[in-house]
């Protein structure tokens, strides 16, 4: 694992912006893959340690993603993902919403920009989360997203490190 790739993680409270950039050491296009296909999602989309189940994914414009963190327990919490716009190997925008099983989602959610660029051999991403109220995302970041986020970036890390050796 390369210890020199970049991972800032920065909170504008006045945009209510949550801002993050993260390298990988592996190819765009499997980058791309990770996190735009269930069987790689669900190998790493979730904080150890806790699960992710992806029921359904329609990765296209108008399309939905649901799935669950799942605890040792076997407790499921749900998140609805709706994709708005997809620049294939280069940007998605989604709402992103806590929902129950059947895909039924709460009102307030935050909306996610992901945006890809590779250069020699290291795939940047930058996520832009914006939410919809202040105190939306202030209970975001009690809840322990920055640690939680950063451990489910680790995990990618260590699944691209896996795919790229096959």
């Amino acid at each position: 694992m390369n210890n020199n790739l970049l991972f800032d993680f920065t909170v504008d409270k006045a945009a209510k912006t949550v801002y993050i950039t993260r390298e990988f050491a592996a190819d765009l296009s499997l980058v791309w893959d990770a996190f735009t296909k269930a069987e790689i999602l669900d190998q790493w989309n979730a904080p150890a340690p806790y699960k992710a189940k992806t029921k359904y994914i329609n990765f296209e414009v108008g399309g939905k993603r649901l799935y669950a963190m799942v605890s040792p327990e076997g407790n499921e919490n749900w998140v609805l993902q709706k994709f708005i716009s997809v620049s294939p190997k280069t940007n998605f925008k989604m709402f992103n919403a806590f929902a129950d099983k059947d895909g039924n989602s709460e009102a307030t959610g935050s909306e996610w920009d992901y945006n890809f660029s590779e250069a020699n051999g290291i795939t940047k991403v930058n996520i832009t989360i914006y939410n919809e109220s202040l105190a939306r995302l202030e209970k975001m970041i009690e809840m322990g997203f920055k640690e939680g986020f950063n451990a489910t970036l680790k995990n990618l890390e260590n699944v691209l490190a896996n795919l790229s050796q096959k």
